[in-house]
């Protein structure tokens, strides 16, 4: 349980609204402490004999076998009906080598080599790398580091990086676990652009010796907000399953074969802000050994909208040139997607304080017609750290401003942005691992973790922490004596 934050001192709209959260939040305490205060003074005047006595004498035994009936009835459904928990056991994040090093001279240097883009397109590359708040030491995958590139970006070197990525991970996970590959009982793999024939389920399957009957799926398609729709998954398939499975997730991107080689702005963006990176989680319903246990999983989809759903979009330019169209208005349709999201999780983890002023301004807002702002509810009064996919710059500095975070609330994101750029649906689990290098996790602190993708999708996760990391090993593990890094509007180089 969170202690409630300490009165301010000075501010006398703080102290107010501190006030407020304080006897709104305790309502029950406000309450129940009079009225066990009254039950105490009854029973001192008349005493529990007399009491006891009088209630035998006047009540039909139809009620005493309801009194004692119905909460017993009432507290066995709601035992065998409620969800079960399901918690995380650890997880892994793939650590790059310095030899898979990108820095803006080189990445910039290679554009230049391929015939199809012109002095234009490296113009505006250029421009995009220097606002785009990444650093120097991104990582791309091998066959990227090839002059031109796309010549050698074939189905065997995009397995190769499934091999470095995938499995690096993996080897970590059950290294740190000691979990054997054999306990795993589910596997649920993502990576929207890269599907081959056998699945990654199935290469992971073979590398390891899973047993026949591990039930696996693979995801495609579903963008950088699969990870926690992988999550999602596996906690629904634990909750139906016995005590002590354990489940095994995968998220990644493959960006070996999806190098854009032509001249189109919009489908350019990728080529600058997507790096190599993976993350593996293991997942169970039973807390032995565990480190968070999961609150929530909300999901919210806007494809029903057509420009929602055009607005991360694989197609073929004029030329034929396969790639990903970021559409001028993703951060229009991406907030408009958060909004419904809190919509949704936010009866679920707010307290009562800010669902009650949250309703009033709803009800406000229908009554007169919309003359009063929509209130945004305060959800670092939810939780102590957030997540935030680092998909961009421009990502980051909408949701700071929407949600009214602290820079050292969104540092995690910005830092992972920086040192291992756009990892798409893993961006998340690096983050945590920022978090927790840097010693900031405590126990009972609750993490959000918030992921956009093609669809358009807006996911959220809640996690309570357990157990905090005993060191700070891990992807950051060389790096984050060096971190926070001050990040310039405009990046020179």
């Amino acid at each position: 349980m969170n202690s409630p934050p300490p009165l301010p001192a000075g501010n006398g709209t703080g102290l107010l609204k501190a006030v407020y959260r304080r006897v709104v939040d305790n309502f029950l305490a406000v309450v129940t402490v009079p009225l066990a205060a009254a039950a105490l003074v009854a029973v001192a005047r008349f005493g529990p004999e007399e009491l006891t006595g009088r209630l035998l004498r006047e009540a039909r035994p139809v009620h005493l076998f309801l009194a004692a009936f119905l909460p017993a009835a009432a507290a066995t459904v709601y035992l065998m009906l409620r969800p079960r928990a399901v918690y995380l056991v650890d997880y892994a994040c793939f650590r790059t080598a310095s030899n898979c090093r990108v820095p803006f001279s080189t990445f910039l240097e290679h554009a230049k080599q391929v015939p199809v883009l012109n002095e234009r397109s490296v113009r505006f590359m250029t421009k995009l790398l220097e606002r785009s708040g990444l650093g120097e030491e991104t990582c791309l995958p091998p066959a990227h580091h090839y002059i031109p590139p796309y010549k050698y970006c074939t189905l065997d070197a995009a397995r190769g990086e499934v091999d470095l990525v995938v499995f690096g991970a993996l080897d970590d996970l059950f290294a740190k676990t000691g979990i054997s590959p054999g306990a795993i009982d589910i596997l649920v793999v993502n990576c929207s652009l890269f599907c081959p024939t056998p699945s990654f389920v199935d290469m992971i399957i073979n590398r390891y010796k899973l047993r026949s009957d591990v039930r696996s799926m693979h995801l495609s398609g579903m963008g950088c907000s699969a990870g926690l729709i992988s999550v999602g998954l596996a906690r629904n398939l634990l909750q139906v399953a016995p005590r002590g499975t354990h489940a095994l997730v995968v998220s990644t991107e493959t960006i070996t074969p999806n190098y854009y080689v032509g001249s189109e702005r919009a489908m350019l963006l990728p080529n600058c802000l997507f790096r190599i990176g993976g993350a593996a989680a293991l997942l169970s319903n039973s807390p032995s050994r565990a480190r968070f246990r999961l609150k929530h999983v909300v999901r919210t989809l806007t494809g029903a909208q057509d420009s929602a759903y055009t607005c991360v979009f694989q197609q073929e330019d004029d030329y034929g040139n396969v790639g990903i169209n970021l559409n001028k208005d993703l951060m229009t349709i991406a907030g408009n997607a958060l909004k419904a999201n809190i919509t949704a999780i936010g009866p679920l983890v707010l307290p009562a304080s800010e669902q009650l002023l949250f309703a009033l301004s709803f009800i406000a807002r229908r009554v007169l017609s919309g003359g009063f702002r929509p209130y945004i509810p305060d959800f670092r009064t939810a939780f102590e750290h957030f997540c935030i996919h680092a998909g961009g710059r421009a990502v980051i500095d909408e949701l700071q401003r929407s949600l009214g975070l602290s820079d050292e609330q969104v540092e995690a994101s910005r830092m992972a942005l920086h040192r291992f750029g756009n990892t798409s649906s893993s961006s998340l689990w690096y983050e945590l691992a920022y978090i927790e290098a840097k010693g900031r996790m405590r126990k009972g602190d609750r993490v959000w973790m918030i992921g956009f993708g093609s669809g358009f999708k807006c996911n959220s996760a809640a996690w309570e922490c357990i157990v905090p990391a005993a060191t700070a090993e891990g992807p950051w593990a060389t790096a984050i004596h060096r971190y926070p890094v001050d990040i310039p509007d405009v990046l020179k180089h």
